[in-house]
């Protein structure tokens, strides 16, 4: 199996010394990156570069070909030979509360609603985040009622780890993958990341989570609201935020 990628191997490294493998006026691509470029509705991580001058702010992230480029706020920057790449601690960590709430509340949702389908998902910079369900005749009553059961499991601690298996086994498996309509990207050798909540919920995703689930602040439901005949919308947010 080739090696997790490096935030999701080493995920409390935001700061490592590595090296420009590649680079243009702009961008650079790392030998390894502590940066999780995105996606599953997770926003990129922020972030700097620093070389022999002053540190560089991230700006972004492109993968093409599959290499990951890391694109700087100033396109006329160069970096070259070793760098020290600094991810923002603070913004990654409500990055990791709020996927990891989600995921709770994923869980919570399909265990309550016959295995609901998950039909979108969005985490915001603000601390809030919106989970679409395919939910045509829930009670919102029912969804509201839910966040004690969220909130209990914040405070059992319950470990949280990461695990691979083959895409086709994770595919035949009820309840691992929940999105109606994607599943993250397989790896090299078509395996696919399962999030484990140990004792509550087992699915695939590709972003970065909580080691326990007590690393997470408590998490309030703001609204639900209803998005054509199927679609319910939770939309909930840290405490505190």
């Amino acid at each position: 199996m080739p090696a997790p990628a490096f935030y999701h191997a080493h995920p409390e490294t935001l700061i490592l010394e590595t090296q420009v493998v590649d680079a243009r006026p702009g961008r650079v691509l790392l030998a390894e990156s502590p940066f999780y470029p995105g996606g599953g509705g997770q926003p990129a991580d922020r972030g700097s570069l620093q070389g022999q001058g002053q540190p560089l702010a991230v700006s972004g992230f492109e993968t093409v070909a599959g290499r990951t480029w890391i694109l700087l706020a100033d396109p006329g920057a160069e970096l070259r030979d070793a760098v020290r790449a600094t991810v923002d601690a603070d913004f990654r960590q409500m990055m990791r509360e709020l996927h990891t709430g989600t995921h709770i509340l994923n869980a919570l949702v399909f265990q309550a609603f016959d295995g609901a389908l998950v039909t979108g998902v969005q985490m915001n910079e603000d601390g809030t985040a919106r989970m679409d369900f395919d939910l045509p005749e829930a009670d919102n009553d029912r969804i509201r009622a839910l966040e004690g059961a969220i909130n209990d499991a914040i405070r059992q601690d319950l470990p949280v780890r990461d695990v691979y298996l083959p895409m086709a086994e994770a595919q035949q498996a009820h309840g691992l993958i929940r999105s109606k309509s994607v599943a993250p990207p397989p790896t090299e050798d078509n395996l696919i990341r399962i999030v484990d909540i140990v004792g509550l919920d087992r699915q695939a995703c590709g972003g970065t989570h909580l080691a326990r689930t007590g690393a997470c602040r408590p998490l309030r439901i703001l609204k639900i609201d209803n998005k054509g005949r199927h679609n319910r919308r939770v939309r909930l947010a840290l405490a505190g935020l």
